[in-house]
């Protein structure tokens, strides 16, 4: 995934960017980068890795270094190194991107294979996924022509801000609007968000959504609409069930909120189909199945607690190892029980999602370990089955990394392969035997997933404008 943050304003915005940028770590944790740019001086940029340290203390340091500067964005990447600085044809920007790009070496044969054009490979040996997006955006005699024209030929999803030679930002939400992009508005100028609490919090008020492929071009004056949006929106549910912050608002619905709701349904249904296993405490697995879990034990009347926290003063979410052997050894690392409500307890535990179940089978043998007497899980949305295609979301080699598919193989071979629907349905039989497997390899006493129209009732807004495909396969 990854976030931005920028601003166009009368007085210098490299504070603004600095503390906006710094808001979206949750995003990512790899790259970081601003750019700001000045009428006197021009661009100056920085880039760092936040893989063992935050953004904010690896740019604190260099806000000297940079120009007071009217206009500037910042980025927070999973991905490749950024923002980049271009020189083409279309003059000198800036440019940081969010998304992915599924056929980059299809493009790069079509479109530059007999121009002579060369991209600096990153250590995977792939191409920095930014500079195709500019490539392709130089492709065409406009910046607005670019976009679209890249947009369009693009497998998977990119939104782009783009920093102008003259101080403007253009800034561009992917082609089906998977991820928000936010404009924010104060006494002085504007800001460009990817979370709305960071503008709020920076005391712009939001003033405009951008649809699905809009292009937007916004100055210390205003903003006004180059392209217009685009009817086909297909927002990421995700980030409402685990990548959003609390604080944020997608179309109109706060993330929280959801939460809180998408809890109580799963409870409701529980009670419906009368299956609620009796427990002492009903708890999430910190830090987003935390409201969830809340929803979860107000409508079911049993008491939440925590009977785990995490601690993160020194290994906070937002920059975890990339390694998957320190990160399984991090996680059970920041796990601190707290005895009195473990020991003998018959716990309930509500995760955001279960996607490799790696670390999730940790948990359970360190609260086993701890002297729980049952563990029931709960996942608060539906058994995951197909690795995203547009955000890096549950990314991976193959379909089968997902644990949902892998106990499918186990369970069915090949043939279970072509009922994933059914399997994701608690009302089937394949379904029951989907959610006995993985409780059993996982030590659970019960597994319980959230359904998917359970999930689009919590998220509220027209299910046909909501992106399920890592649940069924529809982008």
């Amino acid at each position: 995934m990854g976030g931005f943050f920028g601003a166009v304003s009368r007085r210098d915005v490299t504070l603004d960017v600095f503390f906006g940028t710094d808001y979206h770590s949750h995003l990512g944790t790899r790259n970081a980068g601003m750019a700001i740019w000045s009428a006197e001086n021009g661009f100056s940029r920085q880039i760092h890795s936040i893989s063992n340290s935050p953004f904010r203390t690896k740019f604190e340091k260099d806000l000297p270094g940079f120009h007071a500067g009217t206009s500037g964005f910042g980025c927070i990447s999973d991905s490749d190194p950024q923002p980049l600085l271009v020189r083409s044809h279309l003059g000198l920007y800036a440019i940081t991107t969010v998304g992915q790009i599924n056929n980059d070496e299809q493009l790069i044969d079509t479109y530059f294979s007999d121009h002579g054009h060369q991209f600096q490979a990153m250590s995977s040996g792939k191409v920095n996924c930014t500079e195709l997006v500019a490539a392709l955006i130089n492709e065409r005699d406009s910046f607005v022509e670019g976009i679209r024209h890249m947009q369009q030929i693009i497998d998977g999803s990119m939104t782009v801000l783009l920093m102008l030679s003259d101080g403007s930002i253009l800034a561009a939400r992917d082609e089906h609007g998977r991820l928000p992009v936010v404009i924010g508005k104060n006494h002085e100028g504007y800001c460009v968000s990817f979370e709305s609490f960071a503008a709020e919090k920076l005391e712009y008020s939001v003033v405009y959504e951008l649809g699905p492929a809009e292009v937007v071009r916004i100055t210390a004056d205003g903003y006004e609409t180059l392209s217009p949006p685009g009817e086909d929106l297909k927002i990421c549910a995700f980030l409402w069930t685990y990548y959003g912050y609390p604080n944020s608002n997608y179309e109109g619905m706060n993330v929280e909120v959801m939460r809180y709701r998408n809890g109580e349904i799963m409870a409701r249904d529980e009670i419906m189909r009368g299956n609620l296993p009796k427990v002492d405490f009903v708890a999430g697995v910190p830090d987003s199945g935390i409201p969830h879990a809340i929803g979860y034990a107000n409508r079911s009347g049993k008491p939440f607690a925590r009977p785990f926290v995490k601690y993160t003063p020194t290994w906070p979410r937002s920059f975890m190892p990339a390694n998957q052997d320190v990160r399984d050894q991090v996680a059970k690392m920041k796990q601190i029980p707290v005895p009195e409500l473990i020991e003998g307890k018959k716990l309930l535990f509500v995760d955001d999602s279960i996607v490799r179940g790696t670390q999730l089978q940790g948990t359970v043998e360190f609260l086993y370990e701890s002297g729980a007497g049952e563990v029931h899980m709960r996942s608060a949305c539906p058994p995951i089955m197909f690795a995203c295609k547009y955000l890096n979301f549950s990314r991976g080699n193959s379909d089968m990394d997902l644990l949902a598919r892998r106990a499918i193989q186990e369970l069915e071979g090949d043939e279970g392969q072509e009922h994933l629907e059914e399997y994701a349905d608690v009302n089937t039989e394949r379904g029951q035997c989907l959610r006995q497997a993985i409780a059993k390899q996982l030590g659970f006493d019960s597994l319980e997933y959230q359904s998917l129209e359970g999930l689009l009732e919590a998220i509220g807004i027209d299910p046909e404008k909501v992106c399920t495909y890592c649940w069924n396969g529809k982008g």
